[in-house]
This record gives C-alpha cells, structure tokens and sequence, in this order.
C-alpha cells in the first residue's frame, strides 16, 4: 500500500475527453435501473438494513454508520451476537471494479524524443484490485475485521486485521482495538468514493517533499498498532488515541523495533437545524521513525540493509483540522486543513534506506546535515462536497492543494512540489441488496505538481475512468 501511494504521487497527469470516454459516461447512467437500495452485504444479512440506513453512498459512512461502526458493528440488541444468527450466514463480501480508462502524462523521458521527453496517452479496459471483506461480532461486544487484498494482477497482502473489545466496563468510551487498521480520522481514505490513481488517494495523507526520505506518515495507510476510542451514547463526542509502530503498516518488523508513532483525534458534532448535525475535529499524528541502517551480505533491502536494523530515529508530525457540514438533505461538504513538518535529516534524504526511498544512510559520528539546513514545512487544504440527487445517486468532487511553506535545503525553488489536484465525478447504485451491490461509477481527475518533470518544469496528468463497481 505505502508504494501504491507513493507510486501515484510521482505519476502524472492525464489529459481527456474523448468521444468514446463520453459516449461511456452516457450509457451507464441511462443503464441505471430503478429497484430499491439496500445496505452492503456483509451487515445487511445480518441486519436487513437498508443502505441509505449506514452510507450516504458506500462505501462513504453516514452518521448512523459512524455510529454502528464505533459501536464495534453492533447495533447493542440481542441479534449482535453470532449465537442467534442462522448457521448459514457467513459475513463476507468481495469487490472488484472493472474499468476503460484514458491515461495522459505531458512530459515522459523518452529515447525517440528529439528533446529526450514527451507526451504519452494511453486508453483501453483494466481492473482493480480485488478485496474480501469479513467482519462482526464473535460475542457481543468482542467484534472483527479482516481484509485481504490484492493488487490487479492477485498479489496479495492483509489490508485489515484487526480485533476489537467494545463497551468495557459497560462504557461507550472506553474500546480498544488492535492489530491493522484504518486510522480513526474523519475523512478515511479506506471509504474514498473516487478510482482514479491520482484522485483515488488523499493527497494531504500521502505528500512529501521532494529528495524527503520519510514515508512514515502516511497517513491514508492502514497501520499496525494498538487504539483506545471512546464515543457518547449519541456519538455526537468522539475521541480515539493510537499506538503505532513507525513501519507504514508492513509486517515482519523491516524497519526498527524502537520507532513508534502516535495518532490522536477528537471530534464534535452539533445539531444545526434544519441543515443538519455538523462535525468538527482535528487529528495528530506525530512520531519517530529511523534514519540509520545496518548493511551487508545477509540485508535483503535495495541497499543490502539488514531487516530490523533502523536506529537514530528522527521525528515528524502531521496536525490538521477536520469539518463535515450539511446543507439539507441532499448537499454537504467536508473541509480538512493540515500542516506538516519533517526533520531535517528527513529532508536532507535520510529515512527509508531500507527499500530505497531514501538517498542517504545515516552514520552515526560522521554523517552531517548540509549547512543551513532545516525542517521541511508544507500546508495543505481539501474541500470535498457531495450532492446526494438520491439514495441511489450521488454527485461528488474534490478540490486538494498542498504548498511548501519551507524548504529542507536554502536556496531550493520555494514551490517546488507543490501540488493542485481536482476531480469530478458521480456513481449510481441501480440495486443495493442484502445479497449484492452494483454501482456505476465515472470521473475525471486532473493533477498538477510544480518542478517534478524530468526536464525539471512542471509535471501535469489527467485520467478519464468510467466502471462498474460491485460487490456480493
């Protein structure tokens, strides 16, 4: 996941509109049938709830979803747990999307290009990944969630793992949960409406600035660790604290076993009217991560570093401020803020060494950081509204933009790696059944970085997406 990410950021845009992409988009939504929209399978036979009852469109939560989702995936009456359920039931669900989609990208270094670059466009039909989903409870209050996952061409990894001991002490503020997970953020990348490769991720989760070696903070990244939450009985109050080990979620300690993170968010939400109930919040995420790597015969890192060897850990943080607000039943719009800060030994190409992200390998005694370097700062904003036509269809965009406030190294383009990103799209759900789910889905995304081309100018890239979405 953490390379799926930072994979996309260095890839870029694409520019579209074709006549078949249009002539796409215009079929399926006249093949949108007209049945009734029931919840995502997995709860929805265990519950018969409706889908509108936990996603304003799925995989995005609601309120009520929120709030099943804090409750451990219960809803605290007798059918919670497993023993008054049928034999038969089983709560899983699989989804994969197929897609066409138009890939350009305006500068590409190239052999046959008289100036060593150009443009390339690509089209045709792919796939996304593949995820099995099985969740619950396995008594009441003592639930789970387990995800395997693979990329398009079925390598596969867990996404989720993770266990859960709801209400202790009869109390709604006191859960834990451990084990990989998605962060407890207000906007989760994990119930993302959007596909394409640039706007199928949060930007603001996953920047960094450019020749930085941390990977550490990506924060749309499932995460090992360990989490206390706590909510109201209403929900209306939300908090949760994480314990996280500083590896970007990968197993098998490959990093250093002394390096840890922190997560912390906190969360209000207040009734306004007829518009609504509006919620505000922040998060932090702060910590140490390793600089310095052993090396040799046996280390089977790019670099020959030895697994588990990081050490002299520097620090970084992520802050940010969260708002969700609705205008009536149909319109809304979620705002996230954020700052962010390296140190400078990350700024200067210190950090993953272990699978090559990093430059530099830092030796204790003899390693220096240039004269007049500093921690590398950015700021970063997202508006994302949704116009919710009905249970079944929902309009959508985005609107992202990160820009350094300081550079690692004096002297360096103020703007260099500053990134603009917009996208636009809808999806229609012709039939959401306690036993499957179908949702046509199209967009376009167009991304824009400052001084990130081969030739040094800016990078832009576009992608047009049309696909059927479903699940079962």
């Amino acid at each position: 996941m953490r390379m799926w990410a930072q994979s996309h950021l260095c890839q870029k845009s694409r520019r579209a509109a074709s006549f078949l992409a249009a002539a796409l988009t215009i079929v399926f939504v006249i093949l949108g049938a007209s049945q009734p929209a029931n919840a995502l399978p997995a709860f929805a036979r265990k519950y018969g709830l409706r889908c509108s009852a936990c996603h304003e469109s799925w995989p995005m939560l609601n309120f009520f979803g929120q709030k099943f989702k804090d409750n451990g995936y219960q809803l605290m009456n007798d059918r919670d747990s497993p023993i008054w359920q049928n034999p038969g039931y089983w709560p899983v669900t699989f989804r994969i999307t197929p897609i066409w989609h138009r890939v350009s990208t305006n500068k590409v270094t190239t052999d046959q290009a008289a100036d060593g670059e150009q443009k390339i466009t690509s089209s045709g039909f792919d796939l996304s990944g593949l995820d099995f989903h099985t969740g619950g409870t396995l008594e009441k209050n003592f639930s789970f969630y387990v995800l395997p996952s693979s990329d398009s061409t079925a390598s596969f990894h867990f996404e989720t793992v993770m266990a859960r001991m709801d209400n202790i002490g009869n109390s709604p503020w006191f859960n834990v949960k451990f084990g990989k997970f998605e962060l407890d953020n207000l906007l989760s990348e994990k119930r993302i409406l959007t596909l394409t490769g640039n706007g199928g991720i949060y930007q603001l989760y996953h920047f960094m600035p450019q020749n930085d070696g941390n990977i550490f903070g990506q924060m749309g990244d499932n995460q090992l660790g360990l989490e206390v939450m706590g909510h109201s009985a209403n929900d209306r109050t939300r908090y949760s604290v994480a314990l996280l080990s500083s590896n970007d979620g990968q197993v098998g300690l490959p990093y250093g076993a002394e390096s840890y993170s922190t997560f912390i968010t906190g969360s209000q939400a207040f009734d306004a009217g007829k518009l609504g109930v509006d919620r505000v919040g922040f998060y932090v995420m702060a910590g140490e991560a390793p600089t310095s790597w052993l090396t040799g015969p046996s280390g089977g890192g790019p670099n020959g570093v030895i697994a588990g060897s990081g050490g002299n850990n520097k620090g970084y943080s992520r802050e940010g401020f969260v708002g969700q607000f609705y205008f009536g039943e149909h319109a809304d719009v979620t705002v996230v803020t954020q700052h962010g800060s390296d140190s400078a030994w990350f700024g200067q190409g210190y950090g993953d060494y272990a699978d090559g992200v990093a430059a530099n390998n830092y030796t204790p005694g003899v390693s220096v950081l240039p004269a007049g370097s500093r921690n590398p700062t950015w700021n970063g904003v997202l508006f994302e509204p949704h116009y919710v036509v009905s249970p079944r269809m929902i309009l959508l965009a985005r609107y992202e933009t990160i820009r350094m406030s300081q550079q690692s190294t004096p002297g360096t383009a103020s703007n260099l790696g500053n990134i603009s990103t917009y996208t636009v799209g809808y999806r229609y759900n012709p039939f959401m059944t306690s036993r499957a789910g179908w949702a046509y889905h199209a967009e376009y995304n167009w991304f824009h970085q400052n001084g990130t081309a081969p030739d040094g100018g800016n990078l832009t890239s576009s992608e047009l997406l049309a696909g059927i979405d479903f699940d079962f």
